[in-house]
């Protein structure tokens, strides 16, 4: 950094714009290696609008590249896509084959986040014929490493692997030994996933070795997480979770939790193959927690975006007010003058003002109309999601808080309030085999099936991601198990048609009465929702299509609510509690367990739960 600021310093004292936008471009790296996104871009759109002032060529595609890959990073794709075929158009001007190349690179990583595929071949050919003239191993090395992420994310593993083993041969041609850790890494991930463990551990050992040549943390907390799950996956499972852990600690240190909930999936799923149904349990209630903060941090970046918008926009109307206010009081001081001098013009010009005066009334109120109209679109916007149009959880939030200590069923024993919380099972799967649209359709679908199996008057929230809460205000209490029945066969029944493919769906759920009062003290809203969130986890380590219900409390007075909350099965074991079990129907199960219930203290270990590939 502070030779970056050393070259800016002396671009500014020598008023050369083409060391400046270097200088700052270097600044920008820098700054975004230090973890600093939101500045680095700052610095990358400052490092162009410098480097459009010059006429050197291969500076203005590079600052153009590092643009366009900052809007990439800030999501905005259209404006990305935009900047990157500039760069290219530029490069090609420039006669220059690295620049092309560079330019050629970025493009065709961009279209392998927009899923464009058949684009990101098309470019990625161009690509490698560029690099070919240039005789460059280290060009080729990064042009190969590309085709690798194109080639995953484009469902051809084995085209990915071959590009991969192609870039370390060059890498260690060239004794790149940065590069040559990234690659190792990727290679044990890859052999990781086809299952053969013995070559994932082989590279992942290496790519540690490479990773503590160049001080990369990353890639050694990556290639630790590996270990571990290949050795979860040869059976060596305390070795494997301690490989883990160590891993886990670099993400957790860095707060990267985009990252660390992929991690968590990837690892609850090894769990679960290898039959450590508890670990895998730990593991995915981590991933949920973090994937619910994230999804609230989205939800209110959205709302805030939405806000300045709305902000912005009456703002400008204010000052358009004021605008036209100012111009009407110009107009009669001129008036003024006008009536000392040409009294007959009195009429005409009073006429005119008056006319002037009402437009701008009828502008106002219909401008106050609008704003009306626009803040009633904010508030039911900020109360439903906006792709399921169910409620949302702020809005089931602020419900439970303004009902609290307020009876919300009817009066006696046998009707009671119930709580129902439902998981997409395999969601990842359906993404990642048939892309987010599929995803999108199958969690609309669920929307509208729940409106289908539950009454009007039940209050159905997307939860988040793809879990979704239903609160039952009134309902028979020896019905809930029928209630669940019905959502589990709902889902089962359901049928998804995208694309020519066929799509089936089920549904793990929790669900208990509401309130539950154990010793006859009721329990707050959120310690229901985490216990049946509990018994969810139940009904996924233990086969999925399944729902695990709570019934009500046992002796609790020899053990203690905490106790029950952390493992909810152990209590389920040693009588604490009583849980319902209903199975719910698949292709693959006898149809005399379709849809049947199980009570009682304890249903029986695992109905068998099939092991799950890792993507």
């Amino acid at each position: 950094m502070q030779l970056a600021e050393e070259l800016i310093a002396y671009a500014r004292m020598n008023k050369s714009d083409v060391a400046l936008a270097k200088g700052i471009l270097s600044k920008a790296y820098i700054t975004f290696a230090r973890n600093e996104g939101h500045a680095s871009h700052l610095l990358a759109f400052e490092a162009e609008k410098i480097a459009n002032r010059t006429d050197d060529l291969p500076v203005r595609v590079q600052a153009t590249i590092s643009a366009g890959q900052s809007w990439a990073e800030e999501g905005n794709f259209p404006f990305a896509l935009a900047k990157l075929q500039a760069a290219v158009d530029l490069a090609r001007q420039s006669n220059s084959p690295s620049s092309l190349a560079a330019a050629l690179n970025a493009l065709t990583l961009l279209y392998t986040q927009m899923r464009e595929y058949k684009q990101g071949f098309k470019t990625l050919d161009e690509l490698l014929a560029v690099c070919a003239t240039l005789a460059s191993p280290g060009r080729m090395a990064q042009a190969k490493n590309t085709e690798y992420g194109l080639a995953l994310d484009a469902q051809q593993p084995q085209r990915g692997q071959r590009a991969l083993l192609a870039a370390l041969a060059l890498e260690r041609q060239l004794d790149a030994r940065g590069m040559v850790a990234v690659t190792l890494v990727n290679l044990s991930d890859s052999y990781l996933k086809e299952g053969d463990y013995a070559r994932a551990l082989r590279h992942a050992h290496e790519a540690i070795t490479a990773a503590r040549q160049v001080n990369n943390e990353q890639v050694e907390a990556t290639a630790r997480l590996n270990i571990g799950q290949a050795l979860i996956g040869q059976g060596r499972l305390q070795e494997g979770k301690q490989s883990v852990a160590t891993g886990l600690a670099y993400y957790e240190r860095t707060a990267n939790q985009p990252d660390m909930q992929a991690v968590l999936l990837e690892y609850g799923m090894a769990l679960e193959k290898a039959g450590d149904m508890r670990g895998a349990v730990t593991a995915y209630h981590r991933e949920r927690g973090i994937s619910n903060q994230l999804f609230e941090k989205q939800r209110q970046k959205a709302v805030y975006e939405l806000q300045e918008k709305y902000e912005a926009e009456k703002k400008q109307r204010q000052i358009e007010l004021l605008s036209r206010e100012n111009q009407l009081k110009s107009t009669e001081i001129d008036n003024r003058r006008l009536q000392q001098r040409v009294w007959w013009l009195l009429a005409l010009v009073l006429a005119m003002a008056s006319v002037i005066v009402g437009l701008l009334y009828r502008k106002v109120r219909h401008a106050n109309v609008q704003l009306k109209v626009k803040n009633q679109e904010l508030k039911r916007q900020s109360s439903r999601d906006p792709l399921t149009a169910l409620y949302n959880r702020r809005h089931f939030q602020e419900f439970m808080r303004s009902h609290a200590g307020k009876p919300l069923s009817a009066s006696g024993g046998d009707v009671v309030g119930a709580l129902f919380l439902l998981d997409v099972d395999h969601f990842k799967h359906i993404n990642d085999r048939y892309g987010h649209a599929a995803g999108d359709l199958v969690l609309t679908t669920i929307a509208e099936t729940l409106h289908d199996v539950l009454r009007e008057t039940d209050m159905i929230v997307r939860w988040g991601g793809e879990e979704f809460l239903a609160f039952l205000p009134a309902v028979a209490r020896d019905g809930l198990d029928d209630i669940a029945r019905r959502i589990l066969n709902g889902m089962a029944a359901q049928v998804i048609h995208y694309q020519g493919q066929t799509i089936e769906v089920h549904v793990s759920v929790g669900f208990a009465p509401y309130p539950l009062a154990p010793l006859g003290r009721p329990l707050t809203w959120e310690r229901s929702v985490n216990l049946i969130d509990m018994a969810l986890y139940l009904a996924k380590a233990h086969g999925r299509n399944r729902a695990y219900g709570l019934r009500g409390f046992q002796q609790v007075e020899r053990t203690t609510l905490e106790a029950v909350e952390q493992d909810l099965e152990r209590a389920w074991r040693d009588g604490f509690v009583d849980l319902s079990v209903v199975l719910g129907g698949t292709d693959g199960m006898d149809s005399s367990n379709t849809g049947t219930a199980v009570h009682g203290k304890q249903a029986g270990a695992s109905d068998g739960v099939a092991a799950t590939a890792i993507t």
